[in-house]
């Protein structure tokens, strides 16, 4: 954690949540934003078919509204895909582009993750980008080696420490419980920042939050986020859960 870069707490709903579960969901994460604003800002990413609630019950309350990915072009015959222009007119504020399970069950290359990102920037989005290594290539001891290698293709040129957060996701500790210890996600978060400024620059580098993804959660939340290259988390399975999800956000004060 660096006092310069505001920690940010995503939550990343999935495929989960019905009306009433988000409703609710939001609903009481608005109320506890609207009664003790925090020092750290909170973004939610619910399925595209609750973007319209949520959004609404979230109004006012200062937590941004995110969708969960989004179509490199504007428009155009891509049944089922939605576009960032059409998340941004749903009152989104970010798209999450690139995560693992989009790279894995629909084979999304960095090239395609980059033309995302490119095209949430041309809406006005900030895009959480999402890299990380799998079990196997871990266990190889190339997990450098793929961080560097997704940075440099899925960032684009033109990125930005105000249009773009990185989100360091291992793999192999989402939804398992597992996960890395401090000194090695320090690590890698270190790394990746070094590979940011050969990119981008160092002063970008320097500000662009970087988050942790794989399996934060109340228990180990105040450690990872102490960390000096840690800004914040992407949360999954704890953030259906408000109590859960706040509580890592209180962690980082």
């Amino acid at each position: 954690m660096n006092a310069e870069r505001r920690i940010l707490i995503a939550g990343n709903w999935k495929m989960n949540g019905l009306g009433a579960d988000g409703g609710e969901l939001a609903g009481a994460l608005a109320a506890r934003m609207k009664a003790a604003p925090q020092p750290f800002e909170m973004l939610v990413c619910p399925p595209f078919t609750l973007l319209s609630r949520v959004g609404e019950t979230l109004s006012g309350s200062a937590i941004l509204l995110g969708g969960q990915d989004c179509h490199a072009q504007v428009s155009g015959a891509h049944t089922g895909d939605i576009s960032a222009a059409m998340l941004k007119d749903a009152g989104c504020a970010a798209v999450i582009v690139g995560h693992s399970e989009r790279r894995t069950d629909h084979g999304e290359s960095d090239a395609q993750v980059k033309a995302k990102a490119e095209a949430a920037h041309g809406a006005g989005l900030m895009a959480v980008i999402c890299i990380g290594e799998t079990e196997q290539e871990r266990d190889r001891g190339q997990t450098l080696d793929v961080n560097a290698r997704q940075v440099a293709g899925s960032l684009p040129d033109g990125a930005t420490a105000a249009n773009t957060v990185v989100a360091y996701e291992p793999v192999w500790a989402i939804g398992t419980g597992r996960t890395p210890s401090a000194d090695e996600v320090q690590e890698v978060h270190a790394f990746i920042r070094a590979e940011i400024a050969k990119k981008l620059g160092a002063d970008i580098a320097g500000g662009m939050r970087i988050l942790y993804g794989g399996s934060m959660k109340p228990g180990n939340a105040r450690e990872l986020l102490g960390l000096a290259d840690v800004d914040g988390g992407l949360i999954g399975g704890a953030s259906l859960k408000s109590e859960d999800f706040w509580a890592i956000g209180e962690s980082c004060l």
